[in-house]
């Protein structure tokens, strides 16, 4: 083993209580890519100072990077890359993941061609037969340099966004973007196939696609991304999709069944009050009762307690629920919750609390108190004691509405 290794791994014995991925004041922090530093094959060698030798180096780069100490990583990069030209094919498989996260580094901090120049050399260590998981790494750089040809692309349309069609300069900034979308579209392609999270990249590239006119291959894309079972349940693939298909102003049936499976992933998404808009303008009465079901479902959780519009749809649907003779639909919903909503929503507290901050909250959140608990219930009756010049008609309806609808001694 050479001096450079022994004074590396002297070093990093040292220095043993520090993590093995190095953190900063910069918050710079790769555990996705050090898994695959750890499971990329090495043929099934296990060669102790090697492994020694190139995990300290690795360690002492990472560091050296995330300080701005731009001498050492340098002296460090050129030591690590030495290594493994020295190194059999196996070794040499180890080399990509530190270019990938170098050019993430340079890429945090807007040096973009740099971070280009070190993705290309990564593309290049293809030595021996590649593991799955080298495969999987290489297709990241390729993605990673079609994120910087999007990138590239992108200023170009808006360029284009300026300039008249008649203008020279048009049909030079038309042919640039022609080019990056080629190489963009090559470079995302292979990721997207595979199964796993690729947000950044499935946007950028349905974007490209959406602005030529691919249309078909736009949706073929988040249709496989959200609904390919081999990739993992991802809320944001049915959010791409439902939007995509609104842009194309598809039928509300198609938007229902989109909308459908968010719901079973988020709940509480903020587009499932979109959702129970459709489901309430549908003709069928199982949408109208899931319309019902997801207003409930929302409210179910803290981030969504002050939600208004919730409040005012909940107040509203529930109304029409009970004139619509589906009693039943409502006690559904209510028998899960009627041991933990009052306490969750209206008690004394809350409503004293609601009153303070939203007196317009307030009103909503009374009128579904009163509809679900009786005129008995705390919240209801703190909010109608009020004596508010302004709001002092509409707590009289929403008095009027609970002794019409509530569905605690109904007709009372």
């Amino acid at each position: 083993m050479s001096d450079f290794s022994e004074e590396l791994i002297r070093s990093k014995t040292e220095d043993d209580q520090e993590e093995s991925c190095v953190l900063s004041g910069t918050g710079m922090y790769f555990p996705w890519l050090q898994k695959h530093i750890d499971t990329v094959e090495t043929g099934g060698k296990k060669e102790k100072d090697f492994a020694q030798t190139t995990s300290a180096c690795l360690n002492r780069i990472q560091e050296a990077l995330l300080k701005h100490q731009w001498p050492q990583a340098a002296g460090y990069m050129h030591s690590y890359f030495q290594i493994l030209e020295d190194s059999d094919s196996h070794k040499r498989q180890a080399a990509p993941e530190i270019s990938l996260q170098h050019a993430l580094y340079l890429l945090h901090h807007g040096m973009l061609e740099d971070a280009n120049r070190n993705l290309s050399r990564a593309e290049t260590w293809r030595y021996g037969e590649k593991s799955s998981s080298q495969e999987v790494l290489i297709n990241l750089v390729q993605a990673y340099k079609g994120l910087l040809q999007y990138y590239t692309w992108s200023k170009k349309k808006m360029e284009l966004s300026n300039l008249d069609e008649d203008d020279y300069a048009y049909n030079t900034a038309s042919q640039t973007m022609l080019n990056h979308s080629w190489k963009t579209s090559v470079n995302l392609g292979a990721l997207i196939q595979t199964p796993g999270v690729w947000d950044p990249f499935v946007k950028s590239y349905v974007e490209m696609l959406e602005f030529y006119g691919d249309q078909d291959g736009a949706r073929e894309v988040l249709t496989n991304y959200a609904y390919d079972e081999k990739f993992p349940s991802n809320p944001n693939a049915h959010v791409y999709l439902y939007n995509f298909l609104k842009r194309e102003k598809a039928p509300r049936e198609k938007l229902i069944s989109v909308l459908k499976i968010l719901y079973q992933i988020v709940p509480s998404h903020k587009l499932m009050l979109e959702f129970h808009r459709l489901l309430r303008k549908s003709e069928k009465k199982d949408h109208h009762k899931l319309g019902l079901e997801v207003l409930f479902g929302v409210l179910d959780f803290a981030g969504c307690t002050k939600n208004i519009t919730a409040w005012k749809y909940l107040a509203k649907y529930l109304r029409q629920t009970l004139m619509g003779n589906h009693l039943a639909w409502v006690q559904e919903e209510w028998n899960s919750r009627e041991t933990w909503w009052p306490s969750f929503h209206f008690s004394s507290f809350w409503a004293k609390s609601d009153w303070k901050e939203d007196k317009a909250l307030a009103c909503e959140k009374a009128l579904v108190a009163g509809i679900l608990l009786g005129k008995g219930c705390r919240y209801f009756r703190y909010i109608c004691k009020q004596d508010h010049p302004v709001l002092r008609k509409k707590i009289r309806r929403i008095r009027k509405s609970v002794k019409k609808h509530s569905i605690v001694n109904p007709g009372l």
